[in-house]
Order: C-alpha cells, then structure tokens, then sequence
C-alpha cells in the first residue's frame, strides 16, 4: 500500500485567499497549495497592496474589507483561471484603476460572461483588446449591489467570482444563474465563504449574497482531490496496487473526489472514510459510460486509464472542457490515437475503445498540466512513454514528477 501526501487544494487555496484578503483581521491558511497558480494569486494580492506573510506550512494575510491598499496597480495573472477571474472582482469592490493581464494560454480563455455581469452592477470594466478576454482594467468605485444574471455554463468560476463579492458589495447580490456547469465547485465556495462569517442562501438557480463583509478566521486547507485522481487511478490499473490519501474522506467539500465512484463502478475497490479514501486495483475494468458535468477537470484522467478498460469508455457532458487549458477533448483523443487506440470526439464528449498501447510515445502537453499528470498514469503501462512539457505540472504540483515516480517504485514495482 502507498500512502500518498497530496498537496493542498488549489480551487480551494485561491478562495481562501480571496476570502482572507476581504476579511476583517488577519487570516491564517494551514497547509496552502504552493504552486505556480497560487503563488501567482499571491503576488497579485501583493500588487494591489495586501500584506501576505509566507512560511512553508501557512500563509498569513492581512484583511481589508474596503478593498486594494493601492489606487494603482498593474497585476500580471499568470496562467491561473482563478487569479484572473476572482482579482478583478476583488479590485472592483475598491477605489482606483486596476489593470490585469494573463500568459498568452489565459488570454485565450473566456471571461465575458463574468465582465459582463460585473458591468451590469455598474462596474467600469474595459477590455483593452479582445472583447471577454484579458488583458482588462477596472476602474472601481466600490459595488452598490443588486440583481444581476449570469450565464455560468462555460465555468462555475464566474458564479464563484461574484458570490465572494457580493458582502463586499454595498447592499449585497441576488444572482440569478441561467446555466451551471461544475457545481460542486460552487458548493466549494458557499462553505468557504460560511467558515468566513457569510450565510448564502439559494433557492433553486437564485443566489442571495447579504453585505455586512467578512470575518478573519485560521483555515486548513484540505489535499486537492483533482490532483488525487491521478493517483487513485495508477492504483485502479494495477492489481493489487493500493493507495490511501489521508485527508480526503468523507467530509471532503470537493466534488472530484467523486471520480473514486467511477472507479467502483468500474471494477476497483474504494473505501471513503471520515478522513482517508483508499483505491485498490482488483485486476478488472469495466467499460463505462459517464456524465462528468460536475467533475470535469478528472475528464482527462478517466480518458487515460480508459484503454485498460475491458470495454469502451464514453465520458459525456463535457462541453466545458474545451475552454480550458487546451481543448482536453482533443488533447486526449489525439495524444491516445498517439498511442495507438481508437478515441472519437462530439461536441461534449469523448468515447474510447479498449486496446493495448504502444511504447515509446511521446505525449503532447498542449500547455496543461492535468493532460500530463493523467497521461503520466497511462505510462504505467506503456513503457517508455515521454512528454514534450513536462515542466507544465508546475501550475498545481510541482513536485508531481517525484511524487508519480515514488508511487510506480511502491505500486508498480
């Protein structure tokens, strides 16, 4: 059995600190993801005038409820998705001109819906080149508040924007939603914002945000469960192969670690407890047919460990992955006809048939990390296999390449 470390969540480091630089007092975050995104989120808070004071387990941040410490800035996002959608917002809610760009990869990514929504509650937003992409200024004012709707079926990152928003706001939001894609993620956020002082109240696609801002509290930081999949899967393709996460169990507030059931439908053996979920490798994949609207971003890692499958794997509803790092849908069916297996594509899904892989294989990363990470699992039974960015893991765990490889020595032999 391996008994594997995981590093912290990443969706859930870039809301704490959001929520701890809108906080009333000092916030400290136990075990904060370190990793190019983050860090990244960091330094943005960091150009607009918070104070984020970092050691290797916690970070501390000191809150400002009425908004950036600065009247200028010029914030470079990186290639985080959660730094250039959730800084701009965060910089609306205070007075002086803000101006935000991304990686030429985050620049492609859409942001119109969100821009859109926040212009609604009058916020001087100006996309200086193309219309719903980066780069962007914001001219705030403070938010008054009010309704507004919004369109969240691209990313549930634009939901996430605007519920931490809303106690900043002067009267609070209603935020009607029209469509939700990867709403777990949403359910991630409520709690959060919960821990923080915040009661949101939902009623059907209706969110309701009161003011009145938000409470510095210290927050741990549970293991990402994205980056878990990869690793509860090289044990669902080894049999005999085990791996237990400890702190993912049944309290987890992430949505993917629902990818444990894929696997149990497929064959493995899964064991969630309160504060540990173990994977086992029992010999046997079952072919599978799956919607994973709300659980996406583990698209990838279904779709590499699918050749091993005793029949065909069809992943379907998500549409959504097509916006983001790359068009996962793609980079997965062509990086598995690479290696020799059939994969077809629709417009929101991908089918793949069972079949044996070849070695030698040199995976294309299109930039993402998760196409690595996912395809890294496939390595395991295809040797010999090699990566034209390996490097890319960065965005969410570094040390993914040394972790992965302790893990083959320990499972695989």
């Amino acid at each position: 059995m391996a008994l594997v470390d995981i590093p912290g969540s990443k969706s859930i480091t870039a809301r704490a600190l959001f929520l701890a630089a809108a906080a009333d007092g000092v916030t400290t975050l136990q075990r904060p993801l370190r990793s190019d995104d983050t860090e990244g989120f960091a330094e943005g808070l960091t150009r607009l005038g918070y104070r984020v004071g970092r050691t290797p387990d916690a970070w501390q941040v000191d809150g400002r409820p009425e908004g950036p410490a600065v009247a200028e800035a010029d914030v470079y996002c990186r290639d985080g998705a959660t730094t250039a959608r959730f800084l701009p917002a965060l910089a609306a809610a205070g007075h002086g001109t803000y101006r935000f760009d991304a990686s030429a990869q985050m620049r492609r990514r859409p942001l119109l819906p969100l821009t859109r929504a926040l212009r609604d509650l009058g916020v001087d937003l100006r996309h200086e080149e193309a219309e719903g992409h980066h780069p962007l200024t914001v001219r705030a004012a403070g938010v008054e508040g009010g309704d507004v709707v919004l369109d969240a079926g691209q990313s549930s990152q634009y939901l996430t924007a605007l519920l931490l928003l809303g106690p900043l706001t002067r009267t609070g939001l209603r935020i009607t939603v029209t469509d939700l894609v990867s709403a777990p993620y949403v359910e991630i956020t409520i709690a959060m914002m919960r821990a923080f002082g915040v009661e949101v109240v939902r009623d059907g696609d209706v969110f309701v945000v009161p003011p009145g801002g938000y409470r510095a509290t210290t927050y741990a930081i549970e293991p990402d469960a994205s980056t878990a999949s990869y690793f509860f899967a090289a044990a669902a393709v080894t049999p005999g192969g085990e791996v237990t996460v400890p702190g993912l169990g049944e309290g987890a507030l992430q949505g993917d670690l629902g990818f444990v059931d894929v696997l149990r439908r497929m064959g493995a053996q899964v064991t969630v407890g309160a504060d540990r979920t173990t994977v086992r490798g029992t010999g046997e994949l079952r072919g599978v047919t799956v919607a994973m609207r709300d659980i996406s971003d583990t698209m990838p890692t279904l779709a590499a460990v699918a050749p091993f499958a005793s029949g065909p794997v069809r992943i379907e509803d998500v549409a959504n992955t097509r916006v983001k790092e790359c068009d996962r849908l793609e980079a997965c069916a062509e990086n598995l006809r690479r290696l020799g297996v059939d994969a077809a594509t629709g417009p929101d899904w991908i089918e793949i048939q069972p079949g044996p892989v070849a070695p030698d294989t040199r995976i294309t990363s299109y930039g993402d990390h998760r196409i690595v990470m996912s395809f890294a699992v496939t390595g395991l039974r295809a040797p010999g296999m090699s990566f034209d960015d390996p490097g890319c893991v960065r965005k969410t765990f570094p040390g993914f390449h040394e972790a992965f490889g302790r893990l083959r020595k320990d499972v695989v032999g």
